[in-house]
């Protein structure tokens, strides 16, 4: 039977349990002080003035949707290439979504597709409230053109860079809401450092902050001076919120992992630079990389297979799993899930988008991953492109 090598896995090390421990240990294993310095620690590392920690990043993306005023009538566009969460955020708030295509050689938005497509929607009055950019698999957006179409189109930005924390953008931080009202990371697993589940948006508005942290919390308030009724009550609700908050077990772990993120970018880094090396001289393999103005962290190694048919797509795909490479799709368009289908969206809707899902999968790319384990993932993909 064949050793089974992972897409992405997570990493825990002793001092990871300890942290977690102390915790358990702590008077508080709910939301406590170790969330709040999680969420410093956050916004330390992107350079935003503020961070608000979650329960996942699909709830960190619902409640910025809500801190942004997005309701039933609203539009929200955000990249068909992306786990559904993407649009989801939106559908929560009743908003209407829809997509933007890609560019097919990086997976993330086309900022000329997204020009053509703004400009038509003005001339009907449907232009979005809200656009959302994905940062595919660590690889920034190119957000300060992005954020000049936010000025001339007047819509508000959040980044969805679940894939992205410890990335740059033109040298700077992503996360640094230099060119976005908020940017929100996930903490899964599978991500870059985890605390088992988890999420953080971070903003530099004061006002989006507390509306989160309100958010996040069931709507409630807890400080005399914002109350509405006058009382020395211990709570007030003001509005309709959800319990979307990290407890401290999380945070602890999160806290732990921040520590080492540049060591586990580093490492990250020089595999995909191995599978570079590895890659050379089979000819219809490219590894997507990042753009020039963003470094990556590599949350996950990307291939694109050239001239490939999409029934060859599939049968390579197949091959890798039946011989141990646990390949992914990173993503099937969301436009084309049978829930979105049901809102009107078909085949041929986002052409690149569609190419791209069927020319490209992961390959495995995790902490921990060795030389071997790599030489085995690209010799079984080199077999498997003669056997299609």
């Amino acid at each position: 039977m064949n050793e089974w090598i992972p897409y992405g896995k997570h990493a825990i090390t002793d001092q990871d349990i300890e942290y977690v421990v102390q915790a358990l240990k702590s008077e508080t294993i709910t939301q406590g002080p170790r969330a709040e310095m999680f969420e410093r620690g956050i916004a330390e590392t992107c350079g935003s003035k503020y961070g608000v920690t979650f329960n996942s990043a699909t709830s960190a993306l619902h409640a910025a949707n809500i801190a942004l005023g997005v309701k039933k009538g609203d539009i929200v566009w955000t990249s068909t290439i992306s786990f559904v969460a993407s649009a989801n955020c939106a559908i929560y708030c009743g908003a209407d979504v829809d997509f933007i295509d890609c560019d097919i050689n990086t997976g993330l938005i086309s900022l000329k597709e997204l020009g053509v497509k703004l400009e038509n929607a003005s001339k009907i009055n449907k232009l979005p409230k809200v656009i959302i950019p994905v940062h595919l698999g660590g690889s920034s957006c190119d957000m300060r053109e992005m954020s000049e179409l936010s000025e001339i189109y007047g819509f508000h930005i959040i980044e969805d860079a679940s894939h992205a924390i410890g990335s740059t953008y033109d040298g700077e931080p992503v996360g640094n809401c230099r060119y976005s009202d908020i940017t929100v990371f996930s903490f899964h697993p599978v991500k870059i450092i985890t605390s088992g589940e988890g999420g953080c948006a971070v903003t530099n508005n004061v006002d989006i902050k507390n509306k989160l942290s309100t958010i996040r919390s069931h709507g409630i308030k807890r400080s005399n001076f914002e109350f509405e009724s006058p009382g020395d009550w211990y709570y007030e609700m003001q509005s309709v919120g959800f319990n979307y908050r990290m407890n401290d077990l999380q945070a602890s772990l999160g806290l732990s992992q921040l520590e080492r993120l540049q060591k586990i970018i580093r490492e990250r880094r020089r595999q995909i630079q191995v599978y570079k090396d590895l890659i050379t001289d089979i000819k219809e393999i490219r590894i997507i990389t990042e753009p020039i103005y963003s470094k990556s962290c590599y949350h996950l190694a990307i291939i694109q297979i050239m001239n490939i048919t999409k029934r060859n797509h599939s049968k390579l795909f197949k091959y890798m799993r039946e011989n141990g490479i646990g390949v992914q799709l990173h993503y099937w368009p969301i436009h084309l899930q049978p829930f979105y289908r049901k809102l009107g969206f078909q085949e041929g809707d986002f052409p690149n988008a569609e190419t791209y899902s069927t020319t490209s999968f992961s390959i495995p790319l995790y902490p921990g991953l060795t030389g071997d384990s790599q030489k085995k993932v690209v010799q079984v993909l080199g077999t498997g492109l003669g056997t299609i």
